[in-house]
This record gives C-alpha cells, sequence and structure tokens, in this order.
C-alpha cells in the first residue's frame, strides 16, 4: 500500500507528516496536525523569552514583567516590541530555562512598535525569520509568548487578513499589519507568529480589547528592515520637515481647475522656525499636493513618504496656496 502525505510542514526543517493508510480517516488527519504544531512548538520555545522592566512584582531580582521576545541571534540580539521597551532604565531577559539575563537596549522604533535589545550571552536558541510576503489568509499560525506570566504558551488560529492597518503610540499608521485569529493575552505583546515551518512570520502587537479573536503582528519583513537600521544606527531613520500637517478635501472646482487626481491633500497648520519648511518657503495654510510627483492626500501619505525618503536628499513640494500651485524645492534631514 502506498504512503499518502499531507505537507502540513510539521517542523522546523519543513518535514512532513506520513500517512500510512491510502484514505486516512479524520482522527489520522487531526493526530498528524497535532505531532506537526508540536515539533513547530518544541523547536522555537528555547528562543522565547520573557522581558522584564524596572520592578514590577514576580519578576527576577526585584524587576517589572512588561513582556514577550523572540532570540533572532545566537550571540543575544532579542526583538520585541518598542511599547515593552521603550524609556526603560534597566532590563532583565529571562530564558526559557530560567536563567536571568541583564540586558541593554540596542535601539526601538515606537513608529513600527518594533524594538531590539541584547544580552551578553552565546550559543542561544534563536529563530529564523521567514517572508511574510509569504502569507495568505487562512493560513496557520501561532502565537507564542509568555503572557500573564506563563511561560511557553502557544495559541493556535490563522491568518484572517493582510495589510491591515494600526495607529502606532505616536500617532503614526503602521501598514500592512497582519491580522490572526490566534488568542493574545497581556504579555504576549513582542512575541513572535510563527508559521508551520516554525519560522518567525510576525511579531505581535496589539488587540481588539472588546473582542474576541483578532489580533495583529508586525511582518516579517518590515521587522528585518527595522533590524538592520537599529542594529547599524540604533535607530531608524525617517526625513523630518518641520511642519504640523491635517487632511482637508478641496472644493470640487480647485481639483478640476488644476487637473488634480484627488480632492484630499496634506493642510499645513503650523512651521516650526527653525526646521526645513520653513527655509524652502512653505507657510502656515499652504496645501501639499504632492512630493516628488506622489500625491499627498492625507498625514499617512506624508509620513509614508518621509519613511522611505532619504535625509539630505532633495525633494519637490507641489504647493496649493490660495489661487496658485507653486513648485519648492526641500531638503529633508533626519528625524
Amino acid at each position: 500500500m502506498s504512503n499518502k502525505k499531507i505537507a502540513t510542514n510539521g517542523g522546523a526543517d519543513g518535514s512532513l507528516c506520513t500517512l500510512e493508510r491510502e484514505d486516512p480517516g479524520d482522527l489520522d488527519l487531526l493526530q498528524c496536525i497535532s505531532r506537526a504544531s508540536e515539533s513547530v512548538v518544541r523547536a522555537l520555545s528555547p528562543a522565547v523569552v520573557s522581558i522584564y522592566v524596572n520592578g514590577s512584582e514576580g519578576a527576577p531580582e526585584g524587576q517589572g514583567g512588561a513582556g514577550s521576545g523572540v532570540i533572532i541571534a545566537p550571540n543575544g540580539f532579542v526583538l520585541t516590541n518598542s511599547h515593552v521597551v521603550h524609556g526603560a532604565q534597566e532590563l532583565v531577559v529571562r530564558t526559557v530555562d530560567d536563567r536571568a539575563l541583564p540586558a541593554t537596549l540596542v535601539g526601538d522604533d515606537p513608529p513600527t512598535d518594533l524594538a531590539v535589545v541584547k544580552v551578553s550571552e552565546a550559543g542561544l536558541s534563536h529563530g529564523d525569520i521567514a517572508d511574510s510576503a509569504s502569507l495568505a489568509p487562512g493560513q496557520i499560525v501561532f502565537a507564542m509568548g509568555n503572557p500573564m506570566g506563563f511561560d511557553s504558551t502557544a495559541s493556535l488560529g490563522v491568518v484572517s487578513a493582510l495589510g491591515r492597518a494600526l495607529r502606532s503610540q505616536d500617532g503614526r499608521l503602521m501598514e500592512d499589519i497582519v491580522q490572526h485569529s490566534a488568542p493574545l493575552n497581556p504579555g504576549n505583546s513582542g512575541g513572535p507568529l510563527v508559521n508551520t515551518q516554525g519560522e518567525i512570520v510576525g511579531i505581535n502587537t496589539a488587540i481588539i480589547a472588546a473582542a474576541q479573536g483578532i489580533g495583529f503582528a508586525i511582518p516579517s519583513n518590515t521587522a528585518n528592515w527595522v533590524v538592520s537600521q537599529l542594529l547599524h544606527d540604533g535607530k531608524v531613520k525617517r526625513g523630518y520637515l518641520g511642519i504640523a500637517v491635517g487632511t482637508r478635501v478641496l472644493d470640487r472646482r480647485v481639483v478640476r481647475f488644476f487637473g488634480l487626481e484627488q480632492d484630499k491633500v496634506a493642510y499645513v497648520s503650523q512651521v516650526e522656525p527653525t526646521g526645513p519648511a520653513l527655509q524652502s518657503g512653505v507657510r502656515s495654510g499652504d496645501t501639499i499636493v504632492a512630493i516628488d510627483g506622489e500625491m499627498v492626500g492625507s498625514v499617512d501619505d506624508l509620513h509614508r513618504f518621509l519613511s522611505k525618503w532619504e535625509a539630505g536628499i532633495s525633494v519637490t513640494l507641489k504647493v496649493l496656496r490660495r489661487s496658485k500651485m507653486l513648485e519648492l524645492e526641500m531638503t529633508p534631514r533626519e528625524s
């Protein structure tokens, strides 16, 4: 009798469950999936850690429990959420074998809610970061972490949707967020979202408090980009213009007169006295229509552009001032 295989990708090695019968029953399939789940959780659990900050009850050496993290390199680099460690004076990372390791903050990035901390330890178990672009709705995922002080907690769910948007704590829009149904609890923040091959595809960041089964994770591709900048510079460099903006809807006659593609623009409510915007001639009351040919229909469009634009490189702003369309040259500074 020939074997029948089902592609559950049972472990970090990508191995498959093997079913001995040609026509397996439901129980066979469930047992196969169960073994695959066990393999994933067993493989990654040693890389999932607790992170303690300043003085809460029950933490090692009097430290305060804050959240979870995942070791991403054997020499002690740990990926977590910015809101877990931001502003911390003292950090302790506790491993699954109950070692309390003093840690230092390499850097954090509130706009993406990601951070990297470092422990002085070598040869640590670590997780591999996968390509989150391969995720698809309905795909099985695991949320891992140490919620409520319970170590090595794993929950099972599916990818519910891709490309969601959430506000970070500093008000910026985080885009391309992964929504999933794996249950999350306080303390899960900073723990990994894992695929069926035991690879990290996201970092859990938030839940909808009044809902069930609605969790969010920052995709691993975003994490890769942020980690590379934090390791190199200790921060993520973004362009800075020195303006306060809001979103405004233009009159339809103005849109038609200037041949604009959209009626929403970024309205400049304030110009900082020492910023590059003032030096380039931007005034309070201007509306920014486009930057280097990219339409700007909201504050989020502006932030999105600045997050990928290298500071020190000049840009052209298309600005509507009263009845005139102006083009102003500006050089964003590093934020």
